[in-house]
């Protein structure tokens, strides 16, 4: 009996040293601490601010998420993000399209709501501006044809904006996300509508209000 016993207490220990080995090698192959895996896509709300490389600073944030409801047209709205990206708005949606003149965001936001993108502007007029426009105009093309939209008059949920309420030159929002740019850097910003489109909380298409 005494034999035995030895024997099952020196393979015990023989595997538990082995158990030893495998837990700290799986750790790390040099023996420190595990590898931080890399942050997941845009979606991720638990890794923001970011600022990813880019030709000029461009931030990405997820602003927390105000329920959304209806308010009159009259009624005088704050946001707790420049852009907004959620909250109150109006019973009218923005039409996805783009505006010579500055679309109030209580229609820009329902148009997020329904899982459009907003690229807005501020700019003084002249060729700066122009750069900046043609290039929302060009991330705005890249989207592709929303099988959503099929059968009216819109092609992807997106709207562009001149916004005089910006604090930077170039901006995006979808729901619950923002995008704040000094110039309009084409691939993080198409990066942005790609992993950002149809969001909203009402993830359907349909042509909303022109004039306001």
């Amino acid at each position: 009996m005494y034999h035995v016993g030895v024997r099952s207490l020196s393979l015990c220990l023989s595997l538990f040293a082995c158990t030893a080995v495998v837990v700290a090698c799986s750790s790390s192959d040099d023996g420190g601490p595990a590898p931080t895996p890399a942050p997941s896509g845009p979606r991720d709300r638990t890794n923001v601010p970011r600022r990813p490389a880019a030709s000029c600073p461009v931030v990405i944030d997820a602003p927390a998420i105000v329920s959304p409801q209806h308010v009159p047209e009259t009624e005088q709205l704050t946001y707790n993000s420049n852009p907004p990206s959620s909250g109150p708005h109006y019973p009218v949606w923005a039409a996805f399209r783009e505006y010579a003149a500055p679309v109030p965001r209580g229609y820009t936001i329902h148009a997020l709501e329904h899982g459009g993108v907003v690229l807005s502007y501020k700019c003084d007029p002249g060729p700066a501006c122009t750069a900046i426009v043609e290039g929302l105009r060009k991330a705005a093309a890249a989207v592709p044809d929303d099988p959503k939209c099929a059968g009216s008059a819109v092609r992807a949920r997106v709207v562009i904006t001149p916004d005089p309420l910006l604090d930077v030159p170039v901006a995006a929002a979808a729901w619950g996300w923002t995008y704040k740019a000094e110039c309009v850097d084409e691939p993080t910003l198409t990066t942005f509508l790609k992993d950002n489109y149809g969001l909203g909380p009402e993830d359907t298409c349909a042509d909303g209000r022109a004039t306001f």
